[in-house]
């Protein structure tokens, strides 16, 4: 579902830079605040929505506010409504295709790459892990779809890292078994990921 047109993510070094920064946001610009709070790695995250031109406005006003404990950040002028409904933790059925897992070194940098790749191919967004204490502050998405699909997703992420002067780190499952995909489907936390049962060979013999 899109909440609205715009979107901003900004990360912060410093969890009082950060609150100091959202209060004056929100007096300073009509956004709504999706979520805000800290993250790994001692960083806080603050996200919020609403018009293009107000959601600009806030962005440099955090930035202004947060100077050098700015971490990294992203400002999507038009949404995929996707990304929305994954920043929500929302999650998709898994299907059985191909799947593209794409791990970034800021929550920032992975919104930024996952929309471009939901823009620019016909593919799913599964699972979106933004501003999980557990990820030390990475992100992380997990996309699937045709082979091909997934192919240029892949590329299109990249090269919006790229373009940001980060890295990430992906893989492709072509053909990924059926525990794997259930694994996935259950959680990808390991705490809350259900036991698969052994098949093939029995252990107690």
């Amino acid at each position: 579902m899109k909440i609205a047109p715009a979107l901003a993510a900004i990360e912060f070094d410093s969890v009082p830079s950060g609150i100091f920064a959202a209060d004056a946001v929100l007096k300073k610009s009509p956004i709504s605040l999706l979520r805000a709070g800290t993250i790994g790695s001692g960083r806080y995250l603050l996200v919020f929505a609403g018009s293009t031109a107000s959601v600009e406005e806030a962005a440099r006003e955090a930035m202004y506010h947060g100077g050098n404990d700015v971490a990294d950040s992203t400002f999507l002028p038009d949404i995929a409504p996707a990304l929305y409904d994954g920043l929500l933790g929302e999650r998709r059925t898994m299907g059985e295709g191909p799947i593209l897992i794409l791990e970034t070194p800021t929550v920032s940098a992975c919104l930024e790459a996952t929309e471009r790749a939901l823009k620019g191919v016909p593919v799913e967004l599964l699972e979106l892990r933004a501003g999980d204490p557990r990820m030390a502050g990475k992100g992380l998405a997990i996309l699937q779809g045709d082979l091909y699909d997934i192919e240029e997703a892949e590329s299109l992420a990249t090269a919006a890292l790229e373009a940001r002067g980060g890295a990430a780190k992906c893989r492709i499952l072509s053909a990924p078994t059926k525990s794997i995909l259930d694994e996935i489907a259950s959680s990808t936390r390991f705490n809350q990921a259900e036991a698969i049962k052994l098949a093939g060979e029995n252990p107690e013999g």
